[in-house]
């Protein structure tokens, strides 16, 4: 099942996603739809999808989560490329609603960084509430699985050792286009999926997800025993190498880049860099 947040004349409403066509969910946004416990059986018994998406505008995917909890250096061929031991435990920042844009909308280039760099990244969505999950318990907590790009302002991010300043500006983070079931993928909530990004049409990012260190269930199981997991939070896996700022010379985004970051079996973030005036 494919589940999207979509904006209409009235604000924004959820839906369900059959190929081309959508059928309302009577819900403002998939967060609210993951709310209801018995949420895939309403879902999927909403009624037949019969208005085009052509057209469509898609809001974030969850426009307010609870929570965006984001991981680093949790790619293992990326991690042993650049000579390091991998991680005995995953790295964790956050992000804030405020950061989240939809598919297409533009990424907000502050006047304040000249290092906005790229990320993309498979992202959970939580389905369930949970607290020190086991394995199985993670596994049926995960609602499915998106597209987000964790833009990141560089300069920002290493002014200090924590990098949530530098990881949460304003209107720059791509998430959506739909939710994806696990049962629609590969591997199930071990998804192994294509991962890639483009900017300016040349790739600059590809990865299977099934390099991942630490996998979806594995942090939804660690994230847990930290704190409680709602329906509608998000948690960001990771990006692999290619970023911008680990060339030499590094390479940074600018005013009318184009950015387009894509998951095979999920969909494609098509967003333009914007400067803020």
């Amino acid at each position: 099942m494919r589940l999207a947040t979509i904006r209409t004349a009235d604000g924004t409403q959820a839906v369900r996603v059959d190929g081309d066509r959508y059928a309302p969910l009577g819900a403002p946004d998939v967060g609210a739809v993951l709310a209801s416990p018995d949420w895939s059986r309403t879902a999927a018994a909403a009624g037949p999808a019969e208005t085009p998406l052509d057209g469509v505008e898609y809001a974030p995917l969850v426009p307010g989560p609870g929570k965006i909890i984001c991981v680093g250096l949790n790619y293992r061929a990326h991690i042993l490329e650049m000579g390091r031991e991998l991680p005995q435990a995953p790295t964790l920042f956050a992000k804030y609603a405020e950061s989240l844009i939809g598919a297409a909308d533009p990424i907000a280039l502050p006047p304040e960084t000249e290092g906005m760099d790229w990320e993309a990244e498979l992202a959970v969505v939580v389905g369930a509430t949970v607290r020190r999950a086991s394995h199985d318990e993670a596994a049926s907590a995960i609602a499915g699985f998106t597209v987000l790009n964790d833009v990141t302002m560089r300069d920002w991010q290493n002014r200090t050792k924590q990098w949530l300043q530098g990881k949460t500006f304003e209107g720059t983070t791509p998430l959506g286009p739909v939710l994806v079931t696990p049962d629609e993928l590969p591997g199930g909530t071990a998804p192994a999926l294509e991962l890639s990004c483009t900017v300016d049409g040349e790739q600059v990012q590809k990865a299977a997800t099934d390099d991942l260190v630490f996998g979806p269930v594995e942090l939804v199981r660690y994230i847990s025993t930290i704190l409680t997991l709602k329906p509608g939070d998000v948690i960001a896996t990771g990006t692999p190498g290619g970023v911008g700022h680990a060339r030499k010379p590094p390479r940074y985004l600018a005013d009318g880049s184009r950015v387009v970051t894509e998951i095979s079996g999920i969909g494609r973030l098509d967003n333009a860099v914007r400067a803020e005036s």
